[in-house]
């Protein structure tokens, strides 16, 4: 599995950084943000290294399903009710670890479009 030994998500994957981890399959790994946005807060990632959603070429949906699912499944264990998932690309668009990632956030209103 491809792994990026500067990613910080890569070493929180490698157990080399402490995460509150909440869920864990073979492809994905779920755990609380430690600068929330909102009352519940996790982050969704593959295990694989892959920098952005922008770099997922043909190929990489099964992948993208397993992490869609993997978050549907962490708001269910968590109780969640209503949730809200983002993916950033890009700096621009606000993506500040260069590792894909679900942003599954709840427990306070959203409003449409965002902020």
């Amino acid at each position: 599995m491809n792994r990026d030994p500067s990613c910080l998500f890569c070493r929180i994957i490698a157990g080399e950084i402490p995460a509150a981890r909440v869920f864990e399959d073979a492809d994905t790994l779920a755990f609380r943000d430690i600068a929330p946005a909102a009352p519940a807060h996790l982050l969704v990632v593959p295990k694989e290294h892959i920098a952005s959603l922008a770099d997922c070429a043909d190929g990489r949906d099964e992948l993208l399903g397993r992490l869609l699912g993997a978050a549907a499944r962490v708001a269910r264990q968590e109780r969640l009710g209503s949730w809200r998932t983002v993916i950033n690309a890009g700096a621009a668009a606000g993506q500040t670890v260069g590792h894909l990632h679900l942003h599954l956030l709840a427990g306070r209103d959203f409003s449409w479009p965002p902020g």
